[in-house]
Parts: structure tokens; sequence; C-alpha cells
């Protein structure tokens, strides 16, 4: 592990792996609507940032394991800062779909 380490962006593939072997967990994805249609991870759940205050109509028990990714990183970020701030205790930031190497579907 290098002194720069922190910086590294999460790998989207280690983290929709983690969430396939999560009992109970949800794979939501903070981009809008338009981007989700164009593509997203199978069994993921769409909630674009600028509507995450709604989070607590779609997961309500909020022990739920939840991995969050956006286009790159930068969206689901804020959308984990966000979880956390409202009592989400298990989020995780697992980056962006544009470094998916997975299938996508639409």
């Amino acid at each position: 592990m290098g002194i720069f380490s922190f910086l590294r962006s999460p790998d989207i593939n280690d983290g929709v792996a983690e969430f396939s072997k999560t009992n109970g967990a949800v794979l939501l994805d903070v981009r809008t609507v338009e981007e989700y249609r164009g593509g997203h991870i199978q069994n993921s759940i769409n909630l674009p940032l600028d509507k995450i205050g709604l989070v607590e109509d779609t997961i309500k028990d909020k022990n739920t394991p939840v991995y969050v990714y956006c286009l790159s990183g930068g969206r689901s970020g804020r959308a984990v800062a966000y979880l956390k701030q409202v009592g989400y205790t298990n989020v995780k930031n697992i980056g962006g779909i544009s470094a998916y190497s997975g299938k996508v579907v639409k």
C-alpha cells in the first residue's frame, strides 16, 4: 500500500462481486434516469443523486448493505456521504460504471 493509495478510486468490479455475495444487499445507481436507461448493472436500483432524499421510500432498513455507483465515482461518493449522514450504517461507494467490465443491461 503506497502513500497515495487513499487517492485510488474504488474498483467497481470488486464492489459488484462483493454485492453479489452479500445477502439482502442493494446495488444503487445514482446516475440520471436517462443514463440508467442507456445501460446499467443488472439488479441495480436507480435513484438519481438529485432524488437521494427519497431513499427511505426505497431502502427502509438503514442497516441494509448498500453498494452505490454512478458514472465515475463522484456522485456515488456524495450519495454515500448523504446516506451516512441520515443514518445508513452499511454503505459503500464502489465507483463508476465507466470502469465496469461486466455485462450491462438496458
